[in-house]
């Protein structure tokens, strides 16, 4: 403890800087584009504000105790939350979302991003002050410089790819503590805490790592082949203990989750000669999209003395030959496609690109600091030699390189390079020189890389702000009170489970937020089973089932999933719904055919070609027959800046001026006592990406803006006692393809709502209410014979079944949910989740740890004799 205090009192103003820099930096570059506490503009730029606001606010619902923390009801039905932490979640400083309301999340976000940064300098500051013997304000410089990297900043948005950059230090710190003084702790800590926090980056940093180590221990094989054994233990006992975590989401992700990619090419698509070198240089942005450049800037100092580490007399070969060929392999990685899906797991990331490109910015950095320990005035001209080349490097790609393909390089970017070299080099020779002023130097040093760090952020920033945008605060907050008030009388009278929908939140994930029970939701970590049989019964969820959308459906479906409340904003005119409540722009409706969570029904269900859509399922749960639904004509009968072209089965929609909402007006007659939907499928999917749908009934606008292929085909047109002609407007904007559509030709499809009554009524009767409680679902029955009981819970493998206590076997509808056969008598029913392979992993955890701890115990007690044998050899 003496020891540490004497440490901390020697080096607190360097550890200030290095944590507090990078934060004011931050806030700096934030406040520049007006993103502050508090601030109109909010900080959760595209992801952040559809994911990461709203899973960081169910995990302040988890330590409420409001949910599970292995199972979530709030999206797509229900989800194995245990797997969604461990991508989205499981960082060291999420718990501190305790500290601040849901409602606050954009600050919080804030908050924790600036912590982030800070941490991140603060760690590479402990790893250089250990490991680099030179000056301890350069080690600041490369603090600032690493914490706000290009891929850091740029990434930003990505909330937990920054936990990485807290660990990669300690990890590489850890291995050379392993592998100079034989202890072993930091190593197994840092990978621990890595691997817990977000499996994808941890793969990366662990190959790069494990790679790093293995060239360390060649470039001194007689000193460290025995501790290369060491680093295998340690690395193979975190692993170990952090299958906790990674065993089930591995489990999860193999039932539920993407095929890996095919290797398709050689050479990665869209990348050209000069990409490294353009973003090399100091505030250069082009895009986090598709066919972007790698972001590898880490500042102009760590890249001049990363250079001079292979141009310096004092370094051996072997050395730069080793960390070199690691270089050669990162930077390759780029370029040769299949090297690049490897980095990714075999999986091609969708936008983000080339999410392993930190690790060559970290090898600079690293290689730079052993290049600044053998700098001297001796070696002045191969300083010189190597700034000048770098200046000519990017005078050569200003004259050779694409401009069409660089149009991203300013003038401003290139100049405030070439001016930053040349003053950096005259600092360095200053640096060497007799005067008596020598001793500002580091001082000067340091403001600017600091301001160089500065300026790149915020270009950083601006970058993202004109790329994805940062939101306003206002689609976060402005109806959250009034959703919250609303949230809360839902089900007052209710002890059964039942499901929600949550409109006009600008995200799929707000169910998560509220804690409310819902079908839609944007997440990587998702059931594609289930969702796949969902998008059968119209909640679209095509491709990858990266979403899946509640909007633009039927009754039908409503009643299957126990769809009770719709909060939404306006009036909703849908047959058995009852407004309930309201809250300023916001009404509550409440739906009297809701089903409960299970239904009895009979084994038929199981049939190979049984119950394959809606209506289907429909009538076999009620036991009637016939058709719910007719069809009708809707006749075209006016167009604004739009020209259709009708053919046979499709229509096609062009612009008369661009950039301007194509409008459509068609006419529909509704029979007595129907609810109506207007039926619009794209014929061509891809023409349609992007394109958005808002519909006006009658003069009066209908339901929220949707996009036409997120959304499902049925838009409500309302329900009428009596006959009734509407006139349906809709707009059609934005798209890939803006200037023509093709739809199949539109219907209009009638609901009896009087057959849809009786039918539902019956689904009710066979009903069976669950309580549920985290995660489990408890239901009671008496039945006169055997029968199915199916759910709508979505079928997961760490689901078991529990009939009177005793375990039963739970058999799958459709792949998508829990159904189990119930014997014939009275019986207590329960289904409860564990993660499958969680208590495998626990296992893991406790006995790893405690394998460990006995490794450092008997390490400490034959370090003695084992360095007694060293030394022993080293004298043969």
């Amino acid at each position: 403890m003496k020891r540490l205090q004497t440490f901390i009192k020697q080096h607190y103003p360097a550890m200030i800087l290095s944590f507090s820099i990078p934060v004011l930096l931050m806030i700096i570059a934030y406040y520049s584009i007006d993103i502050y506490p508090g601030s109109e503009r909010s900080i959760l730029a595209t992801d952040s504000f559809a994911q990461y606001s709203n899973f960081h606010a169910s995990f302040k619902n988890v330590l409420q105790g409001k949910q599970s923390i292995f199972y979530t009801w709030s999206g797509s039905l229900g989800l194995n939350y245990w797997s969604l932490m461990a991508y989205y979640l499981n960082g060291i400083f999420t718990p501190l979302v305790a500290l601040f309301d849901n409602a606050a999340m954009p600050d919080t976000i804030y908050y924790l991003t600036l912590l982030k940064f800070g941490a991140s300098g603060l760690s590479f500051w402990f790893f250089a002050q250990h490991t680099f013997k030179i000056n301890r304000w350069l080690t600041v410089g490369l603090s600032v410089s690493y914490a706000l990297m290009s891929y850091a900043v740029s990434y930003s948005p990505v909330i937990m790819w920054l936990d990485t950059f807290l660990y990669l230090p300690l990890i590489v710190w850890g291995i050379h503590r392993l592998m100079d003084q034989k202890k072993p702790t930091l190593l197994f800590v840092s990978y621990l805490l890595l691997f817990l926090s977000n499996f994808y980056m941890a793969f990366m940093v662990g190959v790069f790592t494990f790679l790093y180590a293995f060239i360390r221990t060649t470039l001194d094989w007689k000193r460290y082949k025995g501790r290369f054994v060491s680093y295998l233990i340690t690395s193979f006992l975190a692993g170990g203990a952090s299958m906790i975590t990674i065993l089930p989401t591995i489990m999860d992700l193999s039932y539920n989750g993407e095929s890996l990619n095919e290797i398709t090419s050689l050479l990665t698509p869209d990348t050209g000669v000069w990409d490294l070198i353009a973003k090399s240089m100091v505030g250069v942005y082009d895009t986090s999209k598709y066919e972007s450049m790698p972001f590898v800037y880490i500042g102009l100092v760590p890249v001049i003395f990363c250079l001079f580490y292979f141009l310096s007399g004092k370094i051996p070969l072997k050395n730069k030959l080793g960390y070199g060929s690691l270089m050669l392999l990162v930077i390759a990685s780029v370029y040769i496609y299949p090297l690049n899906l490897f980095w990714h797991g075999m999986h091609a990331p969708n936008m983000f690109l080339f999410r392993f490109s930190f690790l060559l910015s970290f090898l600079v950095i690293l290689l730079a600091g052993y290049g600044l320990e053998q700098f001297s005035k001796e070696e002045s001209n191969r300083l010189v030699n190597g700034i000048l080349g770098i200046g000519a490097v990017f005078l050569a790609f200003l004259y050779f390189s694409n401009k069409k393909r660089y149009d991203v390089i300013t003038t401003e970017s290139l100049v405030l390079t070439i001016g930053l070299l040349l003053a950096y080099l005259l600092i360095w020779l200053f640096w060497i020189s007799d005067s008596k002023w020598k001793k500002w130097v580091p001082v000067l040093l340091l403001i600017l890389m600091f301001g160089e760090a500065g300026i790149n952020a915020k270009a950083m920033i601006s970058g993202v702000l004109h790329d994805w945008g940062y939101p306003p605060r206002s689609y976060y907050t402005e109806s959250y009170d009034d959703i919250e008030t609303l949230v809360g009388t839902m089900g007052q009278e209710e002890t059964a489970f039942f499901r929600s929908d949550i409109a006009g939140t600008d995200s799929l994930n707000s169910s998560f937020n509220f804690g409310t029970h819902g079908v839609s939701m944007f997440s990587s970590i998702r059931n594609r089973h289930s969702s796949q049989y969902l998008n059968a019964l119209g909640f679209r969820s095509l491709g990858t089932n990266l979403t899946i959308e509640y909007k633009n459906n039927t009754l039908l479906a409503d009643t299957l999933i126990g769809m009770k409340y719709n909060l939404t904003k306006g009036e909703v005119n849908k047959f058995g719904y009852k407004k309930v409540a309201e809250s300023g722009e916001y009404s509550l409706y409440e739906n009297q055919y809701a089903m409960p969570l299970g239904v009895l029904t009979d084994e038929a269900i199981y049939g190979k070609d049984a119950v394959a859509n809606q209506t289907e399922l429909f009538n076999h749960l009620s036991g009637m027959d016939g058709e719910l639904f007719a069809f009708g004509e809707a006749a075209l009968i006016r167009t604004e800046n739009a020209i259709v072209t009708e053919e046979e089965k499709t229509i096609t929609i062009s612009e008369k001026e661009p950039n301007l909402t194509k409008r459509v007006t068609w006419m529909v007659t509704v029979p007595a006592k129907m609810q109506a939907y207007l039926s619009l499928v794209p014929a061509n999917w891809s023409e349609a990406n992007g394109v958005t749908v808002k519909l006006t009934i009658n003069g009066e606008a209908a339901a929220e803006t949707s996009k036409l292929v997120n959304t499902g085909q049925y838009y409500d047109l309302g329900y009428y006692e009596e006959t009734t002609t509407v006139e349906v407007e809709v707009g059609f904007s934005d798209g890939d393809a803006s200037q023509s559509l093709s739809l199949y030709r539109p219907d209009a499809v009638y609901l009896d709502t009087e057959r849809f009554a009786e039918a539902a009524e019956k689904i009710q009767e066979q009903g069976v209410a669950f309580q549920t409680e985290g995660r489990r679902a408890k239901a009671s029955v008496d039945l006169e014979e055997e029968q199915v009981l199916l759910t709508t819970i979505p079928y997961d493998r760490g689901w078991k079944v529990l009939i009177d206590g005793e375990e039963a076997e739970v058999t799958t509808f459709k792949d998508a949910f829990l159904s189990v056969k119930i014997p014939a008598g009275a019986h207590e029913i329960e289904f409860v989740f564990l993660p499958q392979g969680f208590a495998v992993g626990a296992v893991l955890f406790v006995s790893c740890i405690l394998c460990f701890s006995v490794y450092v115990w008997w390490g400490r007690r034959k370090q003695p004799m084992l360095e007694e044998k060293e030394k022993s050899e080293e004298s043969i």
